[in-house]
Order: C-alpha cells, then structure tokens, then sequence
C-alpha cells in the first residue's frame, strides 16, 4: 500500500479548473518532483493534501494517505495529521511564521498542541532540532523573531517546524526559490541529510533541483499531469512537448554567453562607489566598499553575489536612488551628481530600472496603458492621450504583447506578462542603461527565457548598455559580456563571461559555481562547498571577509585584506589566486 494515494483528484472555483483529474502516488521513504509552471495548481494539490484549500474550492476525487481517506475528513482528523504525519514547508516562511512570537515559542506550540512531551521537554527538543537544521547557537535562535534572523535562517526553522513530530511525508512547496544559490543548495542538503525515512513531495518549477534531488518526478500543465515516471528516464528520454519545452528552457552553465557585441564607449562608469547606511541605534553599515565598475554600449555586465553582498546598493546608488558617501559617478563623458534630485532629466531618463516584483511596481489602480505611457508625462509632456497610447502599444508590441493587454489591470496578468509591463515602461523612454534587478527571478522557466530573449534582443537593436543583477548563476552565463562578483561590499572577482565560467580565479566564485543545481540527473551539481552565511556587514571578519567560509583560507588570510590584481583576463581580490589557478 503507497503511503500516499492520489486518484482523480480536481479541484475548481467557480467555473475555472485549477486541477483537472490529477493522479500519482508515493511510497514510504521515497523522494518526488513536483514539478510545472506558475498556476499549474502543483501547490493547490499540496493544500488540497493537507486540507487546507479554501472554503470556495471545489474538490472531488481522492486523497488516501496511509489507506485513510482526506478529502471529506473532519477538521479533528486533519489536525491529528497534520504536523504529526504529514508536514509542509511553505515558499515564503517570513509569511509562514508569526511575527508577533519567537521562534522557539512557535515550534514548541506544535509538540503541545499534539500532547508529544511536557513543556520542559518541547524547548529541549526544539533547541535539538533548529541545532540539527544548522542553525548556530540554536539556544538564542528559540528566542529570536522571525525578522530578526536571515532568510535561510528561516527557512532552516521552518523546516524544523516541519520534521519536529516526525512526520512520514514532508511536503516542500518552493522551500528554495527566494534564496541565494549557495544557501539553496545548503537547504537542499539538509533536507536529503535530515529526512531519513520520511517521504519528500518537492515542489518546484527548478528542474535543476529536481534532477539532483528526487528519484521520480511528475509534470503538471494547468491543472493537468501530463508526465511522470523515474527521473533519469524523464531528463533523457522526454515524451510530453511540454516537458521538452521545460527541460529546453532550464538554463545550463554548460550555455554559452551573451554573443560577442561591437562594444561601444563607456555609458556609465563607477569609481571609488562607497555606500553606507545607518541602523536604528545609529550604528554604520557599511554597505559597498571601494568597487570600480563600468559598462560600454552594446554590453551586458552581470553583477552577482549573494544577499548582503552590496550588488543592489552598489547600482542603485549609481542611479541616485540611495546616498553615495564617496565614489564619482559618469554617464556618457559627464559627472553626475549624487541625489537623483539633483541631476538633469536627460540623465534621468537615460537610466532606468526593472525591479524583481513587477506586480510590487505596477500601481493596480492603474491599466496597463497608463502605467506603460506615465513616463512620456514627464519627460514628453507634449504628447497628447491617444499619442502616449499609441507609443505604449507599440512597445509594448516589442515586447511580445498585443495590444488587448491595455486595458487590464496588473492582477489580470501573469508574472510573465507583468514583466514584460514593468519592462516596457522603463523601454519607452529609449534609455541607455536598464538595470534588471533581479528581473528573471522569480519567473518560470519557459518565461524567464522569453525575457532574457526579449532583453538580448532589444540590446542588438539599440545597443543598450545592460547591468544585470542577480544570484542566479545559470542565467548570468547565458546573458552577460562580463561578470562582477562582489562579497560583503567588496569586488572579490571580475571577468568576462569565459574566463570567469571557464576559469574562476576566487574561491567565493567557484562555490557560487559548485552550488548552481544542473538540470542533469547524472551530473546535477548544487552542493554545499561553504557553510554558512555572509557576515554581518556591522561586525565584518578581519583580513578576507571570506575567509571564515573558504575551505582554502591560510593565516594570511585572517590578517590581511587581498588587494584587487589583474591575473589574465581577470581581476581577483584573493591572497591564493595563483596558486588555486
């Protein structure tokens, strides 16, 4: 008897469908993929599992776990499931978890609520297992806040929450998505390490993850199971087009680069960029350090790191959106002011930003015609109403969208489509630099590629200067000229696209590189080469900030701060490049 037996399972509300005669099994101890774009329902099939989909869901089927019939059970049945035999870890844990109780009182109260040990007993159990999940000083992580710990520290928690009673299944529903590749892979060890006999539901739309990390796997396409069967089998022997299209579209580090470009003059150059913030107590955080970077026309450069690295901070005070405290900034042959206040509206309009939410950044009271035209308000105040709609629908026509999308509103578009929005508006002003902060990251992996083609393609027409930021590897690879590898604020590596894949000259590089999960089951990568997280910007590590996580740090390294040096084609801020050359 599987453990979980899942038959005809849909589930509708009103007259649309979200899942549509799903059906699979798993059996005990046994690890499964999930795997299907945004609103293919893979996470409305978790809730349904567990009995948490929403009084205005429809659902017939079944759901058998352990022979026991779900769907139709009291709440009283699904609570003694719930936690104890069943358990999910959420996408978002900041949304999971209370803010208003600390972490410890939060894990606690789940041991109590099934009656599993005394109250003395619940807070040494719980500080054994945020211990075991690799949370340090497991002691005072029970009695922190959600927000006072980082974003893989959180998600360490939630997964503690989740193995606490001892679950038979865990279900993980996009546990990895929002976090740096490094701390992702770490989270994914722990989850192969920590399970032991407990069954895996992993949930995702990474089909490098599932690869590295599930014997089997399952294809959703709205609402619909159109594959499955053992991993290996799937990955190499594809029978369904849109699993073809899935696996055609994960971005590989075995993909070449951007395209060599005739690269044009410098449009924006940084020097000397130092940015520091101030905490509540006063406290200065120094956020970028000392980092040089210039990008030509016609040229993607890549800007990567992990969170906290300054890459964000470092840019955006390039574009005057936070205070630069020393550093000169250049755009096109003229020094800029320091407050976007202060500088011209040419210059203005000359660089642009694409943020990572474009549903955050897309006023919803707004149609999309308005939102695409707003800008031409200000910086062509002549045009009249049809004239900005006319130019917003010819943009928008650029970036593969007809012109029935005007009229709608940003919650009457896909993730994909709000991208493409968000991207339009900061296109129509026909900038010379567009920076994409994280602008593929959270998309799927068939829209992500139409984005990266719609920018390369955009770029080969009007030679736009392109600064790229993001944590994600895999894409870097596919779309940029040169790469930036900052840490703690600080340059540690810059390269152009082969040299730094083809040859990485620090260690921080190549672990990114090593933690980077491949769409390959005989060769997935995505393992932990460092432990840990970046250090606190307030209190940074003396000599080589990187030099507490690298597996190769000598004494020197402790002492003394490596000065950027050119070795090749590559400028490196490590005190070993030449010899783990």
């Amino acid at each position: 008897m599987s453990l979980l037996a899942i038959d005809k399972l849909s589930i509708r509300y009103g007259d649309s469908l979200a899942v549509a005669d799903i059906g699979f099994s798993i059996e005990k101890g046994e690890s499964v993929g999930l795997v299907g774009e945004s609103g293919s329902g893979k996470s409305q099939t978790a809730l349904a599992i567990l009995g948490l989909l929403p009084a205005t869901a429809s659902v017939s089927g079944s759901i058998r776990f352990d022979g026991q019939e779900l769907l139709g059970a009291d709440n009283k049945t699904l609570d003694q499931l719930r936690a104890t035999r069943v358990a999910i870890v959420f996408q978002d844990p900041m949304q999971a978890l209370n803010p208003f109780v600390t972490i410890g009182a939060q894990l606690q109260r789940i041991l109590l609520r099934h009656d599993i040990g005394t109250a003395s007993g619940a807070r040494n159990r719980v500080v054994e297992m945020l211990a075991r999940v690799g949370l340090p000083d497991a002691s005072r992580q029970y009695a922190a806040f959600p927000h006072e710990l980082s974003g893989g520290m959180r998600q360490r928690a939630m997964i503690a929450s989740a193995l606490l009673a001892g679950p038979d299944l865990l279900i993980a529903d996009e546990p990895t998505t929002a976090l740096d590749v490094t701390v992702q892979a770490q989270i994914l060890d722990l989850l192969e390490d920590i399970r032991e006999d407990t069954s895996l539901l992993l949930i995702t739309h990474d089909l490098g993850v599932v690869a590295g990390r599930c014997e089997r796997m399952l294809v959703v396409e709205k609402g619909r199971l159109v594959e499955q069967g053992m991993t290996r089998d799937i990955f190499t022997r594809p029978q369904h087009e849109h699993t073809k299209a899935l696996i055609k579209a994960a971005p590989r580090l075995t993909d070449s680069g951007a395209a060599a470009a005739k690269l044009g003059e410098d449009v924006l150059a940084i020097s000397g960029a130092e940015v520091r913030y101030r905490s509540k107590g006063g406290q200065v955080i120094p956020a970028v350090r000392d980092v040089d970077l210039s990008v030509s026309e016609g040229e993607t450069l890549a800007v990567v790191g992990e969170s906290g690295s300054g890459k964000s901070s470092l840019v955006r005070a390039a574009l005057g959106l936070v205070p630069m405290h020393a550093g000169r900034v250049v755009y096109c042959g003229d020094q800029l002011a320091a407050g976007l206040g202060d500088r011209s509206k040419a210059t203005r309009r000359g660089m642009q930003l694409v943020f990572q939410d474009p549903t955050g950044s897309l006023n919803p009271q707004m149609r999309v015609a308005s939102i695409v035209g707003e800008p031409l308000l200000v910086h062509e105040a002549g045009l009249s109403a049809k004239e900005r709609r006319q130019k917003a629908a010819a943009m928008l026509d650029k970036t593969g969208l007809s012109g029935e999308f005007l009229d709608r509103y940003p919650h009457e578009l896909s993730g994909g489509q709000a991208q493409r929005v968000a991207i339009a508006r900061a296109l129509i002003l026909e900038p010379k630099v567009l920076v994409c902060d994280e602008a593929v990251a959270a998309l799927d992996g068939t829209v992500r590629e139409q984005i990266l083609r719609l920018l390369r393609r955009v770029q080969e027409e009007s030679g736009l200067a392109i600064i790229f930021i993001t944590h994600d590897l895999a894409v870097v690879r596919a779309v940029s000229h040169r790469v930036l590898v900052m840490y703690l604020g600080r340059l540690v590596e810059m390269a152009s696209n082969e040299a730094l894949f083809g040859r990485p000259r620090h260690p921080y590089t190549r672990a990114l590189l090593d933690a980077v999960p491949v769409p390959d089951p005989d060769n997935a990568g995505g393992r932990t080469t460092v432990i840990g997280e970046v250090p606190s910007a307030l209190q940074p590590p003396q000599g080589c900030a990187f030099h507490p996580r690298c597996p190769h740090a000598k004494s020197v390294c402790q002492e003394q701060r490596p000065e950027a040096t050119n070795l090749d084609e590559t400028l490196v801020s490590c005190h070993l490049a030449t010899e783990l050359a």
